[in-house]
């Protein structure tokens, strides 16, 4: 089972970045946020700080996803391609 499927790249998304060093993934509905956190520590090589959930009716399930200031948001963008 893939936990993440596909980062997201709204305007809303994107001025996480720069404002609260966060990302945003589509994420599979049954994944619990310490399954998310170590997903992406994993996957990304970066620390977690914080997981924030959102179930949307269209996407399926958001993964709000705040990086420790030691790692730059915008350059984690940037390795994914969303920027």
């Amino acid at each position: 089972m893939s936990i993440i499927k596909h980062p997201v790249a709204t305007e809303k998304s994107v001025r996480g970045i720069d404002a609260q060093n966060s990302l945003v993934f589509i994420v599979d509905r049954k994944a619990t946020k310490p399954q998310i956190k170590q997903e992406i520590e994993r996957l990304l090589g970066v620390r977690v700080v914080a997981v924030n959930t959102h179930n949307d009716v269209e996407n399926g399930k958001k993964a709000y996803v705040r990086l420790s200031p030691a790692t730059p948001a915008i350059d984690v963008a940037t390795k994914l391609g969303l920027m």
